[in-house]
């Protein structure tokens, strides 16, 4: 008769097993994007379920206007070509602010949201957040500054079900985004802070962000990003 062998289950041994499966498959997913297109969000999941449609067009970032490449960097993170994921000094102010102000500011710079919009969930939480450190780190070190703005740009919510540069330009302005003007840049740089109230045309924030878009070229602030 053969023996059969009853393993004891160990806990400590299954956590870890489970803490290195995470490591080993975060690492391999953000190696992976890399090089290949973001086809889907957890976010555009989340939508869907609620009855949106999903209009994401992925273009490669030679195919999205500088324009809008600076836009975005003068009015989400201004200092995106010099930091290492996080805005120090803009945490620091965001958490004197909210400490007095019942309506919270935040903090994050486009690598965290690319960060967020890429590989997790759309909730706010702690545990999220630390999760979006971590992934905010992986992607500084494995992407370039260059990649990072190009998923970025490729996965951001820009209206109602529309994703990413391409499908936002299309709808708003009816014309590519390899084609976006300055003012039409600054307009839908104006809607990422609610991109499903605000709209577009019309957006009185877009021509303070057309003003510092202008101080981001001559200053150079968007040099690793723009061509």
């Amino acid at each position: 008769m053969p023996v059969i062998v009853k393993r004891k289950f160990r806990p400590l041994r299954f956590v870890g097993a489970c803490i290195v499966g995470f490591f080993a498959f975060s690492i391999l997913s953000v190696a992976i994007h890399r090089f290949v297109p973001v086809p889907v969000t957890f976010l555009m999941i989340e939508k869907l379920t609620q009855g949106n449609g999903i209009d994401h067009r992925w273009v490669p970032g030679y195919q999205i206007s500088d324009n809008l490449k600076r836009a975005v960097i003068a009015s989400e993170d201004a200092k995106f070509c010099t930091h290492d994921g996080f805005d120090m000094q803009a945490i620091e102010k965001a958490e004197r602010y909210n400490a007095t102000h019942k309506k919270k500011r935040g903090a994050s710079t486009i690598s965290q949201q690319t960060a967020k919009n890429v590989f997790l969930w759309p909730d706010r939480s702690w545990v999220r957040k630390g999760f979006e450190v971590y992934y905010t780190f992986l992607i500084e070190h494995m992407w370039s500054k260059d990649r990072i703005m190009e998923v970025y740009l490729n996965s951001i919510e820009m209206g109602p079900g529309i994703y990413g540069a391409e499908a936002a330009s299309q709808y708003w302005f009816g014309h590519s985004a390899k084609t976006l003007s300055r003012s039409e840049a600054a307009q839908l740089a104006a809607i990422l802070p609610n991109p499903i109230k605000r709209k577009a045309k019309g957006s009185k924030r877009s021509g303070r962000i057309a003003a510092n878009a202008r101080t981001v070229v001559s200053q150079g602030l968007d040099a690793c990003a723009a061509e």
